[in-house]
């Protein structure tokens, strides 16, 4: 079992940045690929970063590219989304995720973190 808990939501105005965070407890990150993935009000769930279980693959969802980065503190069983350059579009609640390795569904979520970028 792994327990999610994202961190680091809050209001920021357009042009803005934020570092949101996801404490994983229960299982060390070795053993689970890490997913980000935001839901903007009323928007589907839409994909947004994925960082693998060795912290050595990462990549973001084309919408964000060049502005979001992903990394990962496996020592501190942590996964961060650096999110730069914001724009209202941006606004919605971030999940993390956790999947095993080699499985193509996620297995566990966060509660969500909430991002409004508004002046």
């Amino acid at each position: 079992q792994v327990q999610l808990v994202e961190s680091g939501g809050g209001l920021v105005q357009p042009g803005g940045s934020l570092r949101l965070s996801c404490a994983a407890s229960g299982r060390t990150l070795n053993s689970y690929d890490m997913g980000w993935f935001r839901r903007a009000p009323g928007k589907e769930r839409e994909f947004v970063g994925f960082v693998s279980w060795s912290g050595m693959l990462t990549y973001v969802a084309d919408s964000v590219k060049g502005r979001f980065t992903v990394s990962s503190d496996n020592d501190k069983s942590t996964v961060y989304l650096h999110m730069n350059s914001l724009r209202s579009d941006d606004t919605g609640v971030y999940y993390c995720a956790a999947k095993r390795r080699g499985n193509t569904q996620y297995d566990y979520w966060g509660q969500g973190t909430p991002v409004t970028v508004s002046s």
